[in-house]
C-alpha cells in the first residue's frame, strides 16, 4: 500500500492520471456529440421520406379522390417496412391504417407531431404491451378526415444505441490501456528514480565514483543523469586533484623547508659577519622560490575553479607569441641555444592574455631548461599555425623528451621525472598549462620531436585551442 502512495505522489503519475481523467472527458463528450449527430441525421432523411409520402398522398386525394388515396395508401402499406398509415375520423378515431393503436392526442396536432409518439402495431402481441415509437405528419381532407403518414424510429433508435454502444466500448478499452500504460510507465519511473537514489545515497556516504543510471533512450533521466554524472566527474577530479595537492605539498615541501629550517639554524652559528649573509641570502632564494610555488598552486586553483574565465575575451594570439619569442631569446641564447619561430598572423582567439602568456613562458622555461645539457641540441622553436582541428601552438625542443607511458603523470602537480630531479622546479609547470587549456576549452597534447632518436627524442608540447567562428 506503501508503494502505492508513493506512486502516486510522483510527478509522472499524477500527470498522467489528470491526462487519463481529461481524456476520459473528451472521449464522453464525443461520443455523446457522434451518437446526438447520427441521430439528427437519420431523422432529418426520415423526415424528408415522410414528406414525400404526404405530397403523394396529397397528389393521389388531388387527382382520384378518396378512391384513389385509399388505394394508395393500402399499396404503401403492404410494401416491407412500409410507414405509418392511418386515416382517422374528425375525432382522432381510427377508421383505417396499418396500426392498431396511437397515444392519445395525437390526433389533435396538424403537421409534424411535435414530439416522438408511442404506437402499437397489429402484431403486437401475447399478452404483453408492445410500444413502438414515430414521427409523423398530420393532415386534414376537405371532407374533415385527418391522414396520419409516419414513421417507426426503431432504426435511427437502434443505430444511435448501437454507435453508442461502440463508442463506449472502445473508450473503455482505451482507457483499460490507458491505466495499464500508466502504472507501467509510472512503475518503470518509480524504479529509475529509486535506482538513482540508491546511487545518491552511495554518493553522499563518501563514494564519488558512484554515477547515476543512464538507460540509453536518451529521455529526461537519461540527460539529467549524464548532466549529473559529469557533474560528479568533475567533483571527483577536483577532490583527486585536491587529494593529490595534499600528498604532494607534504612531500615535496617538506625537503626544502627542512633545508631552510637547517640553513636558518646554521646562520645563527656562525659568526662571520659575511658568511652569515651568504647563509641568509640563501634562505631568501629558498623563501622566494616556495613563494613561487604556493602562487603558482593559487594560480592554478583559480583557473580550474573558472574564477577568471569573466576575464575572457578576443586576444590576438599572434602577437602574444611573438612577443614571448622575442622575450625568451635572450634566455635561450645564454643556455647556448636558438630560439626560432614560426607565427602564422592575424592568428586571434577567445582568452585571457595573462594566462596564454604564462602557458607560453613556462614551456618555454622547460624546453630551455631540459635543451640546455643536450649535446647538439641547438635550437627550441615556437609555431604557432591554423589546423584543420583548430589553432595550434606548438613549443618544440631537442631534449630528452618524456617517455609515452609517463605523459599523463607529467601534467600532474608536484610530479616530476627521476631525470629531472636534478633541475630547478615544482612540477607545477604543466599543470598550469593544461588548466588554462580546459578554461579555453582546448586541449594539450604531448608528443615526441624525434621519435628515431631514443636518446634524445625531444619533447613537442601543443596547445589546440578551438577555432574560431568565421
Amino acid at each position: 500500500m506503501s508503494r502505492f502512495r508513493v506512486l502516486f505522489k510522483s510527478t509522472a503519475v499524477r500527470l498522467s492520471a489528470l491526462y487519463i481523467l481529461l481524456f476520459a472527458i473528451c472521449a464522453a463528450t464525443l461520443v455523446f456529440y457522434v451518437t446526438a449527430m447520427s441521430e439528427r441525421l437519420l431523422t432529418g432523411q426520415i423526415r424528408d421520406a415522410v414528406r414525400q409520402e404526404v405530397e403523394q398522398v396529397q397528389r393521389a386525394y388531388d387527382t382520384g379522390g378518396m378512391n384513389l388515396l385509399l388505394r394508395t395508401m393500402e399499396r404503401r402499406a403492404r410494401q416491407p417496412g412500409a410507414n405509418l398509415y392511418i386515416i382517422a375520423g374528425p375525432s382522432g378515431d381510427i377508421l383505417a391504417g396499418n396500426v392498431a393503436s396511437v397515444e392519445p392526442g395525437v390526433f389533435e396536432e396538424i403537421g409534424w407531431t411535435s414530439a416522438p409518439f408511442a404506437y402499437q402495431r397489429y402484431t403486437d402481441g401475447g399478452g404483453v404491451e408492445r410500444r413502438h415509437r414515430a414521427i409523423a405528419n398530420i393532415f386534414v381532407l376537405d371532407n374533415g378526415l385527418r391522414i396520419l403518414i409516419g414513421r417507426d424510429l426503431g432504426d435511427p433508435e437502434r443505430f444511435r444505441l448501437l454507435v453508442r454502444q461502440a463508442l463506449m466500448i472502445a473508450l473503455a478499452i482505451m482507457g483499460l490501456g490507458a491505466i495499464i500504460i500508466w502504472f507501467a510507465i509510472g512503475r518503470n519511473a518509480l524504479k529509475r528514480i529509486d535506482r538513482m537514489s540508491d546511487a545518491s545515497k552511495k554518493i553522499m556516504a563518501g563514494d564519488l565514483s558512484q554515477r547515476l543510471p543512464v538507460g540509453g533512450s536518451g529521455d529526461e533521466f537519461d540527460r539529467l543523469s549524464m548532466s549529473l554524472n559529469t557533474m560528479l566527474e568533475r567533483i571527483e577530479k577536483l577532490n583527486e586533484g585536491l587529494r593529490q595537492v595534499s600528498d604532494n605539498i607534504a612531500h615535496d615541501l617538506k625537503t626544502p623547508l627542512t633545508r631552510l629550517r637547517n640553513k636558518a639554524a646554521d646562520a645563527l652559528d656562525m659568526g662571520d659577519g659575511e658568511t652569515r649573509r651568504v647563509a641568509l641570502e640563501g634562505i631568501i632564494s629558498e623563501s622566494d622560490q616556495l613563494i613561487r610555488t604556493f602562487n603558482a598552486l593559487l594560480m592554478i586553483s583559480r583557473v580550474e575553479a573558472g574564477s577568471v574565465a569573466a576575464e575572457m575575451s578576443p586576444v590576438e594570439l599572434s602577437a602574444i607569441v611573438s612577443d614571448s619569442a622575442e622575450l625568451y631569446e635572450p634566455a635561450a641564447e645564454e643556455a647556448g641555444l636558438g630560439l626560432s619561430s614560426s607565427i602564422e598572423p592575424d592568428v586571434e582567439v577567445q582568452g585571457n592574455r595573462e594566462l596564454i602568456g604564462q602557458a607560453i613562458f613556462n614551456l618555454l622555461d622547460n624546453a630551455i631548461k631540459y635543451s640546455s645539457d643536450t649535446q647538439g641540441a641547438g635550437v627550441v622553436s615556437l609555431k604557432l599555425a591554423r589546423r584543420p582541428d583548430g589553432i595550434c601552438l606548438s613549443v618544440v625542443d631537442h631534449g630528452p623528451g618524456v617517455p609515452a607511458d609517463r605523459r599523463d603523470d607529467v601534467v600532474k602537480r608536484f610530479v616530476r621525472l627521476d631525470e629531472s630531479r636534478s633541475k630547478p622546479g615544482t612540477g607545477l609547470g604543466l599543470s598550469l598549462v593544461e588548466a588554462v587549456m580546459e578554461l579555453h576549452n582546448g586541449r594539450l597534447e604531448l608528443s615526441d620531436t624525434d621519435p628515431d632518436k631514443p636518446e634524445q627524442r625531444g619533447l613537442t608540447v601543443s596547445m589546440i585551442f578551438p577555432a574560431q567562428a568565421a
